[in-house]
């Protein structure tokens, strides 16, 4: 029976931060929504002291700040970005459109078809993500979609200059300087200077993600992406430094970022705990990694790998690193991540910045029934329908006024009945 050596904070106290959020986004988007331009202006000044003439980037401005980017991060950025559109690529491949005759002269078919316009948001802050730029702007392009817009906030009153190098080569068609709820809502209510899209994505802050949960409906999202989540899942065989670092690593990302440690050695919990203490020393984002880790972080002793998974399956976490000897277990039996990083070699590091899989992924149990972000979060799988003689039409319509009937459906039926009686010859 799995033990708690280490617990974080309970839903409830979890629960009365997300009301507070929620009251929050819904009257700004209210806000937005009646005053459209002066609204984002305003917000823009009161978050972000940000107030330019525009929020949009003319090609003038983007051409002279493709200009000034190192060499080294050209280059680093280039290399990131190969990954990530060949993986996207392949997944593309992936995706067939379909056409089958199931009856004589009945065609059904599928056709996976590209959103037309999609705004990405690439959080800023304390931490610029450049790589939500890739991870986000390049994939959709790679999908298909015509238009792809991009917001970012500006960083001490400035423009991040890499973040946007990396939006401009992902291939977006607009690039604005604005944050927060204000990007959001301007990408998906639109304003005088800013035209709506049909779906918005990307991960950010708290109030971004309740934002995105608020405009689902008027938008499609990719998913609601809360706090990064990270497990380890550890043997007696792993080592607890790299359990340690890649934990706090993770959590560095907010203060109410959720690390877990599952595993089947109770030596390794307890020097895991030494070593995260040891690390928290000198990590240079201890301020924030210790808050994470000491509020939301978890150890659960297990007695093996078969309840190792089940409580693997359980937490449903964003990010799952696998350090045992049989990480190829998990792979083959876990059914509820994001995605899974297997061995001591990778780490979620790899996955968030370069190696090409998609760092947008689901969180607070999501994973139970949603993967994170691909190419196929833009695209909509939409189906047809022909029928090519006239005795087929009849034959069929027999059958489905009989079914409509079946459900008191009479203007169902008669539509059936009208081609049976129309084409007036049965089919088989």
């Amino acid at each position: 029976m799995a033990t708690y050596i280490k617990k974080g904070k309970v839903a409830e106290e979890i629960q009365k931060y997300d009301e507070k959020v929620s009251q929050i986004v819904g009257s700004t988007i209210k806000k937005i929504e009646e005053e459209g331009d002066k609204a984002i202006r305003e917000l823009s000044v009161k978050f972000d002291n940000w107030n330019p003439e525009s929020f949009w980037l003319s090609d003038e401005q983007i051409k002279k700040i493709v200009a000034s980017i190192p060499q080294q991060t050209v280059e680093d950025i280039e290399f990131a970005q190969n990954n990530i559109r060949k993986f996207a690529e392949e997944q593309r491949k992936s995706m067939q459109d379909v056409e089958v005759e199931i009856r004589p002269n009945v065609i059904l078919g599928h056709k996976n078809i590209p959103v037309n316009s999609v705004g990405c948001y690439i959080p800023g802050g304390r931490y610029p993500m450049v790589a939500s730029a890739h991870m986000s702007v390049l994939t959709a392009k790679v999908a298909g979609v015509k238009r792809v817009i991009a917001c970012t906030p500006p960083i001490n009153g400035e423009i991040p200059a890499a973040t946007v190098y990396a939006m401009h080569k992902a291939g977006a068609d607009e690039i604005y300087i604005l944050g927060g709820i204000q990007a959001m809502a301007g990408m998906a209510i639109g304003t005088e200077t800013i035209e709506s899209v049909d779906m918005i994505v990307g991960p950010g802050n708290a109030f971004v993600a309740e934002a995105k949960r608020q405009l689902f409906g008027r938008v499609g999202i990719d998913l609601l992406a809360g706090p990064t989540e990270t497990l380890v899942i550890a043997d007696e065989t792993s080592d607890p430094e790299f359990i340690a670092t890649d934990l706090l690593g993770q959590g560095e990302h907010g203060p109410t970022s959720p690390g877990a440690l599952i595993t089947t050695s109770e030596e390794i919990a307890e020097q895991t705990i030494e070593e995260i203490k040891r690390q928290l020393e000198t990590l240079p984002t201890a301020d924030v990694a210790r808050v994470s880790w000491e509020d939301y972080g978890q150890i659960i002793l297990v007695e093996d790998e078969k309840e190792a998974l089940i409580e693997a399956d359980r937490l449903a976490y964003e990010h799952v690193e696998v350090l045992t000897k049989h990480p190829d277990f998990f792979l083959e039996n876990m059914t509820n991540y994001g995605c899974l990083f297997l061995g001591p070699e990778t780490n979620v590091a790899y996955g968030d910045k370069v190696i090409g899989t998609n760092h947008t992924l689901p969180t607070k149990g999501a994973a139970r029934y949603t993967g994170g972000l691909w190419v196929g979060k833009f695209l909509k799988t939409v189906t047809y329908q022909k029928i090519t003689s006239k005795e087929q039409s009849a034959y069929i319509g027999e059958y489905a006024a009989r079914l409509c009937q079946l459900e008191n459906f009479a203007g169902h039926a008669e539509q059936a009945l009208l081609r049976v009686r129309k084409y007036g010859i049965k089919g088989e």
